[in-house]
């Protein structure tokens, strides 16, 4: 069981954009980073374990040798205090009636990969030190627009798969607005390991966990796959509307969807010993009435608070377990 907790206060509101909710959080300092994003800008809060705000910063997009900003993907520091690059987006093949954006974007080693307005997805190489950040590679999976993209570090499944199985681990999974899913193994050449179809509907969010690949998708539906195959392991109706948000504990294989029918679930995941088949219990299910929902993350990686974020409401809502 969840427990509404203090809630911490926006400057204004988050957009009406799935997967609008990033979640930082630095045991060290005590500390959790939250970002969300409206409009040309994004907003960095701080707070302490018991919700207290101690820091906003507001982002505003910067332009860049006569770049406007809607045209630029840009890299700052994790308080938000430096910009260490600035790449602007090729619109050289867009129409004039098409939207030129990025969306997704996910961490997988030293690589940063970015979703394409395209289906293109860029890949940054990273440096150990310094801010020489190169674009090393474009990956062309997809026909249609990447909506989110997840990666899983490789380590994390090693213990999962079969000793004969261990040099082809899929640590990424990028998703489209047709539904369609590619799932790739990263390295200094990403490697496609697998599509696995849509079925006409976006997928506007992913999660991969222990070389499984969760998909939520716009008709309310949540489906789980083996990475590496594209094989089907649950489907679960767990939503009356489209999910705009997934997110995994690491650590516990506890799984959250939101959506818009203001309803925020947890799922446990699990495989069965015997088979190696995934299992899912439905552990909790959270209603935020009259909200929009547009972001939901767990804030540790054992699950046990998770924060939500909504259209036209200016503040981050936060859960904890009893």
């Amino acid at each position: 069981m969840f427990r509404r907790e203090r809630s911490i206060p926006l400057r204004g509101s988050a957009a009406a954009l799935c997967n609008n909710l990033s979640v930082l959080q630095l045991p060290v300092r005590n500390l959790t980073h939250f970002g969300v994003v409206h409009g040309p800008s994004a907003q960095l809060l701080s707070a302490a374990p018991e919700g207290v705000p101690l820091a906003q910063r507001q982002l505003q997009a910067k332009e860049g040798a006569g770049v406007s900003p809607p045209l630029i993907t840009q890299m700052y520091e994790s308080d938000g205090s430096v910009m260490v690059y600035w790449h602007a987006l090729d619109a050289g093949d867009a129409s004039l009636v098409q939207a030129v954006f990025a969306r997704g974007i996910a961490a997988s080693g030293h690589f940063i990969c970015v979703g394409m307005w395209s289906g293109r997805v860029l890949v940054f190489d990273i440096p150990a030190k310094g801010p020489n950040i190169v674009l090393s590679e474009e990956l062309a999976g997809h026909q249609t627009p990447i909506t989110d993209i997840a990666t899983e570090p490789a380590q994390g499944q090693l213990d999962c798969k079969p000793l004969e199985n261990r040099d082809c681990v899929a640590d990424m999974v990028t998703a489209d607005d047709s539904g369609l899913l590619c799932v790739w193994q990263s390295g200094p050449e990403f490697k496609l390991l697998t599509r696995i179809p849509g079925f006409g509907v976006p997928c506007p969010s992913v999660q991969l966990w222990q070389g499984t690949v969760a998909a939520g998708y716009g008709n309310g539906q949540v489906r789980l796959y083996e990475a590496s195959t594209g094989t089907l392991h649950v489907q679960i109706d767990a939503h009356a509307r489209a999910i705009c948000a997934l997110d995994l504990a690491p650590e516990v294989g506890k799984l959250l969807s939101a959506a818009e029918d203001t309803f925020v679930h947890i799922w446990q995941l699990s495989r069965s010993p015997e088979g190696g088949y995934i299992e899912v219990e439905h552990c909790h299910g959270e209603c935020v009435p009259d909200t929009q929902v547009c972001g939901a993350r767990f804030c540790d990686p054992s699950g046990s608070s998770f924060a939500v974020t909504g259209y036209d409401l200016a503040e981050i809502l936060r859960f904890s377990s009893m």
